[in-house]
């Protein structure tokens, strides 16, 4: 199998100050394991990160761009789920 064949994966680091992965990029490796490594090397060259995942691109499944309106518009109909809804009490800080 040459380079240009091997799956895509993309790259999930988590930085030292964050407590989430948030996606780095992609690249091409033959495995798992070759595709850490190669992560490690091209996204964290400067000790950014204290992990790394990396998910083959086929396995993951995303929205459709043109759904968009109709995939999220529900959310905007349901008024206790925004936070001005809510009142503080007093005396709370820091919410």
């Amino acid at each position: 199998m040459s380079s240009s064949e091997w799956p895509l994966w993309e790259v999930f680091i988590r930085s030292k100050q964050g407590l989430d992965h948030k996606h780095a990029g992609s690249l091409r490796a033959a495995d798992a394991e070759m595709a850490i490594e190669n992560a490690r090397d091209v996204y964290t060259r400067r000790s950014e990160g204290v992990s790394i995942w990396v998910v083959e691109s086929k396995y993951i499944t995303a929205s459709s761009p043109e759904d968009n309106a109709s995939f999220f518009e529900p959310s905007d109909s349901k008024i206790y789920r925004h936070p001005t809804f809510y009142e503080v009490p007093d005396g709370i800080e820091h919410m």
